[in-house]
């Protein structure tokens, strides 16, 4: 701040001396009169030189001179660019030139013309304030450009760096500190930018570890609660088969049931939280394609599934991520849609498609690119239905992780998901 102040008072220095200079000139400009006595001897002068004018330029004549004769002619004149526009006596008149006759008793020998001294005086004060004016100009040009190379490099090139500055602050990239420069004048606020981003990076490392010990707690507690609910279901197996009274047995299967539930939803919350913290591993290796008839046949405990020829091929797969991505799909069928299920093979380029489809109400066709997103559930099926919305989600990004694709399907005849598994 203090660099503006002093250019403001340069700038108010400068006009004050710039408007003293003009007066200056304008008042060293005096009212001059004529001198009689030096006009008389520039007569006689000329009237003794009369035949031989050319004597005139060694005498000691301080002021241009013109000559005519009695008609006219234009005899001498020092210097010509001063009477340049004057061809006759009447244009020295008309100048306001001073005009003295020459005369030699009563005959009229010629006309001298000498210019005004105050028209002179007045052309000099012009020229002075001219002269002056330019050079005022000149000098606040300079100045001019000066201060806005100033301006650009201590104001605007500073609100760049901080505009640059906050885009990578927003991007979330913290790692780059904000330069600061001795002589910038913004140098109290760029040093807060600074400490700004620097909470803010160790605000985002406090966010990042809390999500991580969030993750690392639920992947925990999933994994924890998964042994008393195993439990659970071995228990109420063995009652299944004990008790004979058939109230008590579906009250033991049903609650079979639920166990059963909760153990998928414990499933889909431990391996959301491992996918987080990026421990949701998968190890593809070769297998045969006949391996997927015996993950459906494992997986469809209700006897649903009506499914096609496979074609022979040699998968690259991991069979446990495989085994887990087809029964979420076909547990989803049994919730959702409660209809038979059909699947059907076929090669597409280095992919071998499975299309899983069963035939209940399914989605509205708009929802079908969110299915896979984390906690995303359909709006028209998923109503009074247990769920947390991972399965699909966790199916697609194993199936990514394996190289291949799951693809949602509604088009008003049911539900389909495509199984994009890639060819060894």
């Amino acid at each position: 701040m203090k660099s503006i102040r002093r250019f403001f008072l340069y700038f108010a220095i400068l006009l004050i001396s710039s408007v003293a200079l003009l007066i200056f000139a304008a008042g060293s400009h005096r009212y001059v009169t004529s001198d009689s006595i030096m006009l008389n001897h520039i007569v006689q002068t000329v009237k003794e030189n009369w035949n031989d004018l050319r004597v005139l330029d060694e005498k000691d004549i301080d002021t241009d001179i013109l000559i005519f004769d009695s008609s006219d002619k234009k005899l001498y004149a020092k210097p010509d660019k001063t009477f340049e526009n004057v061809k006759v006596v009447l244009d020295a008149v008309r100048k306001g030139m001073i005009t003295m006759p020459v005369n030699e008793g009563d005959l009229f020998m010629g006309t001298v013309v000498v210019p005004s001294p105050e028209e002179a005086a007045y052309r000099k004060t012009v020229h002075d304030i001219a002269l002056i004016t330019v050079f005022i100009i000149m000098v606040q040009l300079i100045s001019y450009f000066i201060f806005l190379r100033y301006i650009n490099r201590s104001i605007a090139a500073p609100f760049r760096k901080m505009k640059e500055f906050a885009a990578l602050v927003a991007q979330g990239r913290f790692d780059e500190p904000l330069v600061m420069d001795k002589n910038n004048i913004f140098g109290v606020f760029t040093e807060s930018f600074d400490i700004m981003r620097e909470e803010l990076k160790a605000s985002r490392q406090r966010e990042t570890e809390l999500k991580t010990k969030e993750k690392e707690l639920i992947a925990s507690l999933s994994h924890d609660l998964k042994t008393p609910v195993t439990g659970i279901r071995a228990i109420c197996g063995v009652l299944s088969l004990k008790i004979q009274d058939e109230y008590l047995k579906a009250k033991v299967e049903n609650i079979e049931q639920k166990t059963a539930e909760i153990n998928k939803l414990l499933n889909d919350l431990l391996y959301s939280a491992l996918d987080d913290l990026g421990e949701m591993n998968v190890s593809p290796t070769e297998e045969t394609s006949d391996i997927l008839k015996a993950i459906v046949d494992e997986h469809d405990v209700h006897s649903r599934v009506r499914a096609g020829d496979i074609p022979d091929c040699i998968l690259r797969i991991d069979k446990n991520r495989m085994s887990q991505v087809i029964g979420n799909i076909i547990s989803n069928s049994y919730k959702y849609a409660g209809t038979e299920i059909d699947i059907s093979y076929s090669f597409s380029g280095s992919f071998l498609e499975m299309r899983i489809r069963d035939h209940g109400e399914g989605v509205d066709p708009e929802e079908t690119d969110f299915l896979t997103n984390k906690y995303y559930r359909g709006r028209k099926n998923s109503p009074g239905k247990e769920g947390s919305g991972l399965g699909l989600y966790i199916s697609a990004e194993l199936m990514k992780k394996m190289n291949g694709q799951l693809i949602c399907i509604s088009d008003g005849k049911g539900f389909e998901v495509v199984l994009r598994i890639p060819l060894a």
